[in-house]
């Protein structure tokens, strides 16, 4: 079972590639307000001396691709409130915008293990 994807940009041309400058991380959920799959983006990384440079619009557009081709009806990320030249590249080069109704949650391994608690074979 495949649970993630990745692209990798690198440096250099086909017929004479580099290095690795980039990573994007992603994998496929689903909507039930939608009723389709959505793409979401885990990871994405693009060295600091390559930013600026097309690579992340380049990235988006192959997600973009990506999701039309599994007719996904929507794509997701998360991004950290104080990262504002990220935040500014989604809104302003992308279109991209906030999501401020909904609360990100999470369990970690402990908080996973605690939930056995709640079912019937915990007694």
């Amino acid at each position: 079972m495949k649970y993630g994807h990745a692209l990798l940009a690198i440096s250099g041309s086909e017929s004479n590639p580099g290095a690795p400058i980039g990573l994007a991380l992603y994998f496929f959920n689903f909507s039930t307000w939608t009723g389709r799959p959505g793409l979401y983006l885990e990871d994405l990384y693009v060295k600091p001396e390559y930013r600026s440079k097309g690579v992340g619009k380049a990235f988006f557009a192959e997600l973009a691709a990506v999701a039309q081709e599994k007719n996904c009806a929507r794509m997701d990320w998360s991004v950290l409130k104080w990262n504002q030249p990220s935040i500014d590249f989604y809104e302003k080069s992308l279109g991209a915008k906030a999501q401020d109704e909904w609360v990100g949650m999470r369990l970690e391994e402990a908080g996973i293990e605690g939930l056995k608690k709640f079912t019937s074979k915990s007694s």
